[in-house]
């Protein structure tokens, strides 16, 4: 399953998180990258505003793909373009509260899921990857398993696409 998440609107289920919005992305950036690795999922995220001078658009972070509004626009309309290319709409969920968004991506052949019920499914895959981690406190992290059988096949995570 393939993730496309609108980032403003998820980073807006946590209060106080417009007074420091480079640190609120950096944490959002680290969640969608546990539960990509958790969930198996590919996760892509689009945020309005410049971008970061860290992750540049386009580029990979832990396995989720960064992307921001062009310059002159918003993230819903890179969102669209996003879906408009998607070879494989009927797996993609597009991660948005904005009703004409979602509107726009049902039409396109995507899922959505709203924003408040996707924080609470990254949660709860937070809740059980801690869960199992203290039944089997041995085991490597699972991102730390992947990444070394990628290198073991000669494959960089960036080359996941």
């Amino acid at each position: 399953m393939s993730y496309l998440v609108d980032g403003n609107n998820v980073m807006g289920q946590r209060v106080g998180w417009h007074r420091d919005r480079m640190r609120a992305r950096r944490g959002l950036l680290d969640e969608l990258a546990r539960f990509a690795s958790g969930g198996r999922a590919r996760v892509a995220v689009v945020f309005d505003g410049a971008p970061d001078e860290h992750f540049a658009d386009g580029s990979s972070y832990r396995g989720v793909r960064v992307y921001y509004a062009e310059r002159g626009s918003n993230a819903d309309e890179r969102i669209k373009t996003l879906v408009e290319q998607a070879r494989e709409r009927r797996t993609l969920v597009v991660v948005t509260s904005d009703r004409a968004l979602a509107d726009y991506v049902r039409r396109c052949g995507a899922q959505v899921v709203r924003a408040g019920e996707f924080r609470r499914r990254m949660e709860e895959a937070a809740a059980a990857a801690a869960e199992a981690a203290t039944q089997n406190p041995d085991a490597p992290p699972i991102e730390e398993s992947t990444e070394r059988w990628m290198r073991y096949f000669g494959v960089a995570p960036e080359d996941d696409e």
